[in-house]
């Protein structure tokens, strides 16, 4: 009798997916195979990878090449690593930030060089917003401002160019270095020490109004 209710019952379909969803999920399924194939993958490789027929790409993004540039805006979106860098707790010892930092930064510059040979030398539409990151860093270096040897907005730039020149490949073949080496760097240099050099002649001194302006 149950049994007889139950097949009696309406069955629920399943509701069909918003199309900015499907959007989504197919991006999602196209960027790895972009990583690996390049611009060459076929689109029977994405309707298999992302489960659906291959009219349905068309349907919603019209042709391939606005499915990669879409793939390669959402690979290289900046607002995941910001996110990363505003879960450090500015609570730690200065030394494990640095390191956070040095690591998310590095693994950041790493995924970007995956995807540069497919991108070409012509760069997709992508935000840019240089000055953001630089105040995240400043702020979470906030607590120990008064002990760097430069304004904690001068650090995330100097961090932000050790970590990317750390991820190119042709610079660091077969001479790595790991985030704890780099954080060293950093935090103690060559020497160990960290003299107050006198301004070159020919560079003048940093004035912190220069400072905020590079960092804007």
């Amino acid at each position: 009798m149950q049994q007889d209710a139950m097949s009696d019952s309406p069955r629920t379909r399943a509701q069909p997916m918003a199309a900015e969803e499907r959007k989504a999920m197919i991006i999602d399924a196209v960027i790895p195979l972009l990583l690996e194939h390049g611009r060459s993958m076929t689109s029977r490789q994405i309707a298999e990878a992302a489960g659906i027929a291959e009219g349905t790409i068309f349907r919603a993004f019209g042709d391939k090449e606005t499915l990669v540039q879409a793939a390669i805006e959402k690979y290289l979106d900046p607002e995941p690593l910001r996110e990363a860098l505003r879960s450090i707790d500015p609570a730690l010892p200065l030394e494990n930030k640095v390191r956070a930092i040095l690591y998310l930064l590095r693994e950041r510059f790493h995924s970007v060089m995956r995807i540069m040979p497919v991108i070409g030398p012509q760069r997709p539409p992508v935000p840019q917003e240089r000055g953001e990151f630089a105040r995240i860093i400043a702020g979470i270096l906030q607590p120990e401002a008064d002990d760097l040897t430069m304004p904690p907005e001068r650090v995330a730039h100097m961090l932000r160019l050790i970590s990317f020149s750390s991820a190119f490949p042709a610079l660091n073949e077969g001479i790595e270095f790991g985030v704890d080496e780099l954080a060293r760097m950093v935090l103690v240099g060559i020497a160990g020490t960290s003299p107050h050099l006198a301004p070159s002649p020919t560079t003048p001194s940093t004035t912190p109004s220069t400072t905020e302006a590079s960092c804007s």
